[in-house]
């Protein structure tokens, strides 16, 4: 496949999710708002210790580092992903400030403005705003709890030609989808076809709540067929800490290589000194135990959460998520829950209304509400105080 390479251009709109976050601030209200983890999770301990023996190194833990990453870092991560059935060498890999900034690079570095990507519907919403920023046209595609629906996909590339193709096949964003194996090989077969890339991202992929569950990514589906074209990010913001701010970004030399440029340009590098405490912690903590840990916890908080809907909202519907961090609610008809934040908010409980999700045509009767900051009586205040102003709207309509 051969990549095309792009120049960037202005236009940004405030993050939803950000304004409510800072709508909360100073205030008691119970926030199913930001995809937040759950703190008292946080391997605090571990990290101190990881960074501890950083500094036994000397003055260079301090130094600049490479655009690319700290090596040693990259290639236990390259071993981490061939366990995931990804082989990748350190030089098919960068490491990035979130996983967030690999997404914005390699948008900066493969599209133009003007250009068309083609999105779940809905999809992530900070995504939107990188899309936005880069003056691309988002076109999204039919989707339901299976995926992205293929015969729409198909109609939508003959039409639109898009430079690429954004999903989060595994516990999407917002709405906790999985994708099921069938419209994951069938995107791999229809991008291959007609030479669209297609950018995974996979920030939340390991925190599903039933061990056994298998859901290959696409990059691994791609390199068992033996067809290129899958640019893979993901990050350590959910499986250890969010402030460290690490995230990498997987694909082919040419784009990695490009996305370096790029990163250059941006900011020299991501911080040495967190990758390296990061690559100490993986050498000494056991990462998929504490993996297994949140998974089990969070698993246990999402059921909670079900349980109190169920029993206080049961026009509210739902799809049960398999992992991830949110559940994805469609309200009754007629509700704006836009107009129900404001109240919600007064009643002293904040969540993400589901419309600003949507690339076109926002379903506006839906809302996303995060599981994993919460737990016990908190939650169980917090969706009282969410039930009540669902009510008193349901009631007026």
């Amino acid at each position: 496949m051969e990549y095309r390479f792009s120049r960037r251009v202005e236009g940004l709109q405030s993050s939803v999710v950000r304004d409510i976050l800072k709508l909360t601030q100073g205030k008691e209200i119970i926030s199913f708002a930001g995809g937040l983890p759950a703190e008292e999770l946080f391997p605090i301990q571990a990290v101190r210790e990881a960074a501890d023996r950083v500094f036994t190194e000397g003055k260079g833990s301090l130094q600049y580092g490479l655009t690319e990453g700290f090596l040693p870092l990259r290639e236990q991560l390259c071993q981490r992903m061939a366990e995931k059935g990804m082989t990748v060498a350190p030089d098919e890999m960068i490491l990035t400030t979130g996983s967030q900034q690999a997404i914005d690079l390699i948008i900066r570095v493969m599209t133009e403005p003007g250009d068309v990507i083609l999105v779940e519907n809905p999809t992530y919403l900070a995504c939107l705003q990188v899309f936005s920023f880069s003056g691309l046209r988002v076109i999204p595609v039919e989707s339901d709890k299976d995926g992205m629906v293929m015969s729409e996909a198909e109609r939508l590339i003959r039409e639109h030609q898009p430079r690429m193709v954004y999903v989060v096949p595994t516990f999407g964003n917002p709405t906790g989808r999985v994708w099921s194996l069938e419209r994951r090989k069938g995107l791999l077969d229809l991008c291959a076809r007609y030479g669209v890339p297609i950018l995974e991202d996979d920030p939340y992929g390991e925190i599903k709540f039933d061990i056994h569950a298998n859901f290959p990514t696409l990059f691994s589906l791609a390199e068992q067929a033996k067809v290129g074209g899958v640019l893979y990010t993901s990050t350590f913001s959910k499986t250890v800490a969010p402030a460290l701010r690490t995230g990498w970004a997987m694909g082919d030399r040419s784009v990695i290589a490009m996305v370096a440029k790029a990163k250059q340009a941006a900011d020299l590098h991501s911080s040495s000194l967190d990758q390296q405490t990061l690559d100490q912690l993986l050498r000494h903590f056991p990462l998929d135990a504490h993996i297994r840990k949140i998974a089990d916890n969070y698993g246990a908080r999402m059921q909670h959460m079900q349980k109190l809907l169920r029993e206080s909202l049961p026009d509210v519907t739902w799809v049960e998520p398999q992992g991830g961090m949110f559940i994805w609610l469609e309200l009754p008809e007629g509700l704006d829950a836009e107009a129900l934040l404001r109240c919600a908010v007064t009643k002293g409980v904040a969540f993400v209304p589901g419309a600003s999700f949507f690339a076109e045509e926002p379903k506006r009767n839906t809302a996303r509400l995060n599981f994993t900051y919460t737990q016990g009586d908190v939650m169980e205040l917090g969706i009282a105080r969410f039930s009540e102003a669902v009510s008193e709207f349901v009631a007026r309509c």
